[in-house]
């Protein structure tokens, strides 16, 4: 699966070998406003992963050819994330087009 991850740690990375993981910023595309981010996505990607919990209310993301995870976690910071991996993991695998799910602890 292909994941591009926005304001998420580069070090979660790690813990999804098993996927094409990319950050907005190797892509060129961390000044990119989030609808402009979501419009570049494309079908270059599967899955966008971030820590955005606004991101749902703000954008409309039914008819996107990937879906959406969002991290909620007590800060952004890795040692909060790592608890999540296992169900990122889980929710990466049967996550559709045009879906968000929520991934918290």
């Amino acid at each position: 699966m292909r994941v591009l991850d926005v304001c998420v740690p580069k070090r979660l990375a790690r813990e999804l070998a098993k996927h094409e993981v990319q950050a907005a910023t190797d892509v060129g595309w961390a000044d990119l406003d989030d609808g402009s981010l979501l419009d570049a996505m494309g079908t270059n990607f599967d899955a966008l992963v971030t820590v955005d919990k606004n991101l749902p209310k703000q954008q409309r993301l039914d008819h996107r050819a990937f879906g959406v995870v969002v991290l909620r976690a007590k800060t952004n910071r890795l040692v909060d994330l790592l608890p999540l991996v296992p169900k990122l993991r889980a929710t990466l695998k049967r996550l559709g087009r045009g879906q968000v799910r929520v991934v918290s602890g």
